[in-house]
């Protein structure tokens, strides 16, 4: 995985990793492969990374099985193996609770919390210390314009969470890979993307919020690097402003 393309998104992510101290020599490295393009590609990042002096750690991949009916993750199984990385599957029936048992009216948020949570517990059973999720630029942008329209608060996720009840740091080493990106690479490497079958895929509020950024993005252009700094410029949710300047 060696083209250009693939070089300068993983410039990018060095740079985020270096920026927040999101990865140590000595760390173990748990990757949440859900098999969306944005994990795949993080697994397949981080693993060249460990190419490099000062990344010394080791890598695996956990995916969890949420049970939606027709979700295949071999081709996922198949990448771990071929980038020499362990992988473990969390078999759950998060899926059922959500929409037959509970029929939330909004299932993401439930779903993405107990995802989560299953999602830490593996990685803390298997002695890892840092957990990393494929959240991209795009992703901590939309993520505060929610927040800032349904929640009236100034906040997103941050780039390095420590959740002391699991003993591991969630880290975020896409932070700067926008999302058009990670969706080219992925189809150029041809990498196993998982298509999902959840009931509510592509029907969120996060996708009109996609929407309303991409109507936004063609009168104010680069409005996306304008809340991504104004995030950095505040200092909030544990963002700061990059002294070497962040590249896009």
């Amino acid at each position: 995985m060696s083209t250009e393309r693939f070089q300068h998104m993983l410039g990018s992510v060095r740079r985020a990793a270096a920026d927040y101290g999101m990865i140590s020599p000595g760390d173990k490295v748990a990757v949440g492969l859900s098999g969306g393009k944005d994990s795949v590609l993080l697994l397949a990042a981080l693993a060249e990374l460990r190419r490099f002096e000062g990344f010394d750690f080791e890598l695996c991949a956990i995916t969890v099985d949420a049970g939606f009916p027709g979700m295949d993750f071999s081709g996922a199984e198949a990448l771990c193996e071929r980038l020499c990385v362990p992988y473990y599957t969390e078999k759950t029936d998060i899926g059922t609770l959500v929409f037959d048992v509970r029929r939330e009216s909004s299932p993401c948020s439930l779903c993405a919390k107990l995802r989560r949570g299953a999602l830490c517990a593996k990685a803390q059973s298997l002695g890892c210390n840092r957990l990393a999720l494929g959240h991209n630029f795009d992703d901590v942008v939309e993520t505060f314009m929610l927040n800032l329209i349904y929640g009236g608060r100034l906040a997103t996720f941050e780039p390095v969470t420590y959740l002391a009840e699991h003993s591991l740091s969630v880290i975020r080493p896409f932070s700067y890979v926008h999302e058009h990106e990670a969706e080219r690479l992925a189809r150029e490497l041809e990498l196993p993307v998982v298509k999902n079958t959840c009931p509510a895929d592509k029907k969120t509020e996060r996708e009109k919020m996609k929407a309303l950024l991409l109507e936004l993005e063609h009168r104010y252009h680069g409005l996306r690097e304008r809340i991504f700094g104004s995030v950095e410029r505040a200092c909030l949710c544990g963002w700061h402003e990059n002294p070497r300047g962040r590249k896009t």
